[in-house]
């Protein structure tokens, strides 16, 4: 048998000196060793022991420097990632897989899987729903995620060396996005739990990805997987792996499946628990109502302080909100509804949705698009627990009004710091946009009526920018039951930071 110390300690010479060849390692060994041996241990211990993987079949050194901003803003679902997934339509339906009774099954299960969320209905994802759900949902979570990544990589908070844990990962939205999202330099170690059919497509699509994005499939519950029930993995795909649990991770990523869960508040606790001290948990849902104000739920059960869930007095947070909604009074907590969604620019159809769509069976009336999901719009949140903040600028009682305090100022004037966290709302009137300061218990809205140079930052910024707003006209929204922050030709608006 081949002493792996032998060849981990010869590695982590090299690594040094020069990149690693299997072959010169082999010589090293007492009593010899095969090189193609030496390369399977080395990709084995790659992560621990920070080495990439080159073409030519040598390892070195991995970057110590943070992921930069790559500039996302994908136009389409990269072509690759849809041949996979036609690839595994043909093989279960056919090279007609989008007519006849199998378009007819997956246009069911898409029809199905939205009433299902519409009205909070459990989701069960068999062979066909799973791939309905990848049909439709695929392009839109490959594309969000990079956008919350940002958040992290605009702060040098994202590592090149990453272990990533992806709960829930469904049919792989979230993982290609992060694969493609990260440079080719990048060393990942992927992790993800789902225990439902999605696997099976996520286990086709993950070969795609590159020799040192290094994948292993849990199927298991989230709450199995984080010892919550149950005893261990009901199977396992990928590399051998010692327990998932016993490492910490850089990234916890939850992509539209919190709303899925019976314990989400346990399942994103244990969840912090298992992250490294520096790590983050993101956490992504759909833009609609529900799931959006859901998620801000769970963001603010875990964000409140111990001692307002019952226990002992004195205890710190567990977690602390990095983006987007931003508490900028460090001893608050919003109560509003808190329904906020990032919106990006739309992806082109693809091609498979454009297929299952065109033989769609439509009545006079039916207008086509039905299975056409090309909208970039979600919520999302990133948590810590080191308190770092992606803007680490707080508010003054000195110069701010507090929104917990706006109905004391209903007709004033008044400053305050705000996180800008919608896009333009008002369909077509005066421009008009969702904030927060994380005081907040009532909905509160920035309306702008005249825009000037000095308040044009309340338009030009993006989702999750802080902005000092100066002289705004407070009015209450009786319509809506909100308050109204009007911008107008008296009032000024400064960016202290700029969206991600």
């Amino acid at each position: 048998m081949i002493d792996r110390d032998a060849v981990r300690d010869n590695a982590r010479y090299l690594r040094r000196v020069r990149p690693i060849d299997p072959e010169e390692i082999a010589e090293y060994i007492e009593d010899g060793a095969h090189p193609g041996v030496v390369k399977r241990i080395l990709r084995e211990e790659a992560y621990d022991l920070g080495l990439l993987e080159r073409e030519d079949g040598t390892f070195i050194p991995v970057d110590d420097e943070p992921v930069s901003p790559p500039r996302w803003t994908p136009t389409e679902l990269p072509e690759g990632y849809a041949f996979a997934l036609e690839d595994r339509l043909v093989a279960e339906f056919g090279a007609n897989w989008h007519d006849g009774e199998s378009g007819d099954e997956l246009r069911e299960a898409i029809r199905r899987l939205k009433r299902d969320y519409y009205h909070q209905n459990d989701v069960e994802y068999d062979r066909i729903a799973a791939l309905g759900y990848a049909i439709y949902h695929l392009a839109d979570y490959y594309a969000a995620i990079g956008y919350v990544l940002d958040d992290l990589a605009g702060n040098g908070q994202l590592d090149r060396r990453l272990r990533v844990l992806d709960v829930g990962a469904g049919v792989g939205g979230p993982a290609l996005g992060l694969h493609d999202y990260l440079p080719s330099d990048a060393l990942v170690e992927y992790v993800a739990v789902e225990p439902s059919a999605a696997a099976d497509v996520l286990a086709d699509l993950l070969e795609e990805t590159g020799r040192n994005f290094r994948t292993t499939i849990r199927r298991e519950t989230a709450e199995s997987f984080f010892g919550l029930e149950g005893n261990g993995a009901d199977g396992m795909e990928g590399t051998d792996e010692p327990n998932a649990v016993s490492d910490p991770f850089d990234l916890v990523v939850f992509g539209n499946v919190l709303s899925e869960l019976s314990d989400p508040i346990a399942v994103v606790e244990a969840a912090l628990e298992a992250m490294a001290r520096d790590g983050s948990v993101i956490a992504i849902a759909p833009a609609d109502r529900n799931t959006a104000i859901g998620l801000r739920e769970i963001e603010r059960a875990v964000t409140t302080p111990k001692r307002k869930r019952g226990d002992a007095e004195g205890d710190a947070p567990s977690a602390t909100v990095y983006s987007p909604t931003l508490r900028l009074w460090p001893d608050a907590s919003p109560s509003d509804r808190g329904w906020s969604f990032d919106v990006r620019p739309d992806l082109a159809v693809p091609p498979f949705q454009r297929r299952l769509d065109e033989v769609a069976a439509r009545g006079p009336t039916d207008e086509p698009g039905e299975f056409v999901n090309v909208d970039v719009q979600f919520a999302y949140s990133i948590l810590r627990t080191d308190g770092t903040r992606r803007v680490d600028i707080r508010a003054n009682e000195d110069r701010h009004m507090r929104m917990a305090e706006t109905d004391d100022h209903v007709t004033d004037r008044v400053n305050l710091l705000a996180v800008k966290l919608s896009h333009d709302l008002s369909e077509g009137g005066n421009p008009i946009y969702r904030i927060g300061d994380g005081s907040q218990s009532v909905d509160h809205y920035a309306v702008c009526t005249r825009e000037t140079s000095l308040n044009r930052a309340l338009s030009e910024t993006g989702y999750g920018a802080v902005l000092a707003i100066e002289n705004a006209l407070v009015l209450w929204n009786d319509d809506e039951g909100a308050y109204n922050l009007v911008v107008d030709d008296e009032a000024v608006v400064d960016r202290l930071s700029p969206a991600p």
